[in-house]
């Protein structure tokens, strides 16, 4: 396969770009997207958190590197130079019906705004996925007139098939953690923010790498023209790789850029 020459890269953020369970990012990560910059290829984010829950690293990162969009909440809060570019919110109705359900089942659900994750209680699920990524929340419902762009509910992969049912038609479930669960729209997904940010910036897909790990990057992978899935990724991810680095905790960025000559040495 010919090397890839992308004009923008987009990464995830968890075990891609960030070393989670250490929060940090790896030094030769900040060099490699110091060599991408200097070389004129745009660098962005696109992550599952939402724009009020993004690491201080990252933030710190995104000023250095020079990275003006950020495709968030999986692609339903595009943000670009600081401005809202695409949103993507849910009905007042699936919002509703799915917080109903979720309370029916004693299960714990949070409203995921540009600003703040509401939770409806706190649980032993919600605590331990949580505080895995070290995600603040507000415990509370938000206001009505507050834009909800996704759900999230906390429980064991053993309840997914009883949770399915009851999800309203219109919904996803997508699996980010043992006890956490982001539901969105059935038609979005990363691809459909960066579709956004693309057509911002006036690039197609095969414009566009990607680089990612988890079932929620399924989409992004499958749409931009080189995708490049960590070792430490999802299998499933995996399977539809362009290329496999090495993982997030063995300088996998860098590496993979630099064997598939995006970057040198």
């Amino acid at each position: 396969m010919q090397n890839p020459q992308p004009k923008i890269i987009f990464f995830d953020i968890d075990d891609t770009l960030y070393i989670k369970d250490e929060r940090r990012i790896a030094d030769s990560t900040r060099a490699a997207l110091q060599a991408l910059k200097q070389q004129g290829i745009i660098t962005a984010i696109a992550t599952g958190r939402s724009p009020s829950v993004l690491p201080e690293v990252i933030k710190q990162l995104m000023v250095d590197a020079g990275m003006e969009m950020l495709v968030s909440i999986n692609g339903q809060f595009v943000r670009y130079r600081g401005e809202p570019l695409a949103t993507f919110p849910l009905s007042s109705e699936e919002v509703s019906e799915t917080g109903r359900q979720m309370a029916a089942l004693d299960i714990a659900y949070a409203c995921v705004s540009d600003n703040r994750i509401y939770v409806s209680q706190e649980s032993e699920a919600l605590k331990t996925a949580t505080g895995n990524l070290g995600i603040p929340y507000h415990v509370g419902l938000p206001a009505t007139d507050v834009p909800v762009y996704q759900m999230l509910a906390f429980y064991p992969p053993e309840r997914d098939a009883e949770i399915e049912t009851v999800l309203p038609a219109s919904l996803k479930p997508v699996r980010w953690h043992d006890y956490g669960v982001d539901f969105l729209a059935a038609e979005g997904s990363k691809a459909r923010g960066i579709q956004a940010a693309l057509n911002q910036l006036g690039l197609t897909m095969q414009d566009a790498m990607a680089f990612g790990d988890g079932l929620n990057d399924r989409e992004m992978m499958q749409a931009v023209g080189f995708a490049v899935v960590m070792e430490n990724g999802h299998p499933e991810l995996k399977a539809l790789a362009d290329h496999i680095c090495p993982p997030v905790t063995e300088d996998g960025i860098y590496q993979g850029l630099k064997t598939l000559g995006v970057i040198e040495a």
